[in-house]
């Protein structure tokens, strides 16, 4: 199994819609939230995510496709 540790930052309809679970369900992603703040206008998740290589790959796709900003982080990330 991979694991990935990425920061997505949601805006307009891509907040209300429940992107996080769809790629989760369709790309056998187990996601681990670190950390998250959400408003009305914007949200931020910082995620852990692990899986096979390509389903990761795969999965950051899709959430880009869908309009969320996909940002690796290098280190642990724990607050």
């Amino acid at each position: 199994m991979a694991k990935k540790v990425v920061k997505l930052t949601f805006t307009g309809e891509a907040i209300k819609k429940p992107l996080t679970f769809r790629m989760a369900k369709k790309f056998d992603v187990m996601p681990n939230i670190r950390r998250a703040k959400v408003t009305d206008q914007i949200g931020e998740i910082v995620l852990e995510l692990d899986g096979k290589e390509e389903n990761l790959e795969k999965g950051i796709k899709f959430l880009v496709k869908s309009g969320v900003i996909v940002e690796p982080i290098v280190g642990d990330i724990v607050e």
